[in-house]
């Protein structure tokens, strides 16, 4: 029902994987609070990723009224398991959550970053295929390394033998180099502007009970004045602690279903969101961008999948990005056709992506001051679509209720991108 008629064009036909081919329906899930350094009563330890599956598939069941013999299928997101908990194999770690889930087919996916949004995107497909309820949970628990052995645990998530070694601390470096190259090519962009995304990921995690940083307040002059903290003399002046992610743990669980699914287990349109697009794609883990200020992959991923839907960048509502460091958000408005390229910082300074604006980004903090349990991200995102569509959001509940939203879940340096267009199922919806 969206978009145009596609013909045999090769790129065209690729459409047809990205568009719904049976309706697939958001009916809700849980997000656990997502904590660390900095989040009250925090206490390194207390939970594993046994506990984060368990409290995120049990919240989910509740606060759907789903059971968990409904369930057809689960797709689990975690990148590194291995390396942070010893614990692999997590397809077979849902089971414990409840009972009903034993014998289940269950599959971990991985895309570093992005694992949650594949875990996602794969559940949307297997719905599509003929399932009538599926399951995406993400979880991570990454706090009980320290920071440089967790740095070089994430760096496997980039080109490791390559690019390791441009410092202890490798994402940071490699958004460092971003942020150089930008502000480079826009002479008129400082490092100060980039302060912007910190103060308004902050403001909004303020009002969010379950953000990391729920607790810590970033006014201007500490936003600007951001403390760095790399090794490598060259990209140092590029990123600041208040520009970074957290490292956090967490779960996330969502439940997707048909229309045949919603009818057999009581639930109405009104109480969901339906999912009128969805795509993810690769770029070359092996070699840099050719243009270190664009997110090719990004950019290509949510063009191919808006034109799937023929909707525009401007008829969005509201869009969770992926704000891994403060460039990263810059360069996913611009990838996105929220800004035009090298605009991205006009954009978040004018006030148009906060909760009052035009076009909220990161309503609930994003991945800087809400926090990033890597796997659980991506669900995390097209929750918190779910969450403002349904008013669910208590003090950082958007103004104006959104009809169309957009998640957009990265992995690496922008070399997976799984993105998804939500729908609002009011009568004002705009599609």
């Amino acid at each position: 029902p969206f978009g145009p008629k596609l013909g045999r064009n090769p790129w065209l036909a690729h459409l047809r994987h990205c568009a719904m081919l049976r309706k697939v329906y958001l009916v809700g899930g849980h997000v656990t609070p997502f904590v660390g350094k900095g989040y009250p009563n925090f206490q390194k330890g207390a939970k594993g990723l046994k506990e984060y599956f368990a409290e995120s598939i049990q919240g989910a069941f509740k606060k759907t009224g789903i059971k968990a013999d409904a369930v057809d299928r689960i797709y689990v997101g975690n990148f590194a398991g291995e390396l942070f908990n010893s614990q692999g194999h997590l397809g077979a770690a849902v089971a414990a959550a409840d009972p009903a889930l034993l014998y289940r087919p269950s599959m971990r996916v991985e895309a570093a970053c992005a694992s949650g949004g594949l875990a996602c995107a794969e559940a949307v497909r297997a719905v599509c295929a003929g399932d009538d309820c599926v399951m995406a949970v993400g979880v991570e628990v990454q706090t009980e390394a320290d920071a440089r052995t967790g740095g070089t645990y994430l760096a496997r998530a980039a080109d490791f033998n390559r690019q390791s070694g441009i410092d202890d601390f490798t994402f940071p470096a490699l958004f460092a180099r971003r942020a150089k190259a930008y502000l480079t090519k826009y002479p008129d962009v400082k490092m100060a502007d980039l302060a912007a995304v910190g103060i308004k990921a902050y403001s909004n995690g303020n009002k969010n009970p379950l953000a990391h940083m729920h607790a810590i307040q970033l006014p201007p002059e500490k936003a600007v004045a951001g403390k760095e903290f790399l090794q490598n003399e060259e990209l140092k002046p590029f990123v600041q602690h208040t520009h970074c992610s957290q490292v956090s743990d967490g779960g996330a669980a969502a439940i997707f279903m048909s229309e045949e699914g919603l009818k057999k287990y009581g639930l109405n349109h009104q109480s969901a969101v339906e999912i009128v697009a969805s795509d993810y794609g690769v770029g070359d883990l092996w070699s840099d961008p050719l243009d270190l200020t664009v997110m090719d992959t990004t950019k290509t991923v949510v063009s191919r999948m808006l034109a799937t839907a023929g909707v525009r960048p401007g008829d969005l509502d509201v869009a969770e990005v992926h704000d891994c460091f403060a460039i990263a958000e810059i360069l996913m408005y611009e990838a996105i056709g929220l800004a035009e390229p090298g605009k991205g910082t006009e954009l978040v300074k004018s006030g148009a992506t906060s909760l009052e604006g035009r076009i909220p980004v990161n309503t609930g903090g994003g991945l800087i001051s809400f926090g990033h349990p890597v796997g659980a991200t991506g669900v995390k995102q097209v929750l918190e679509v779910y969450r403002q569509m349904k008013s669910l959001c208590g003090d950082y509940q958007m103004p104006r209720t959104p009809q169309l939203g957009l998640a957009v879940n990265m992995g690496g340096d922008d070399r997976t991108s799984a993105a998804m267009l939500l729908r609002n199922t009011s009568p004002a919806s705009k599609l």
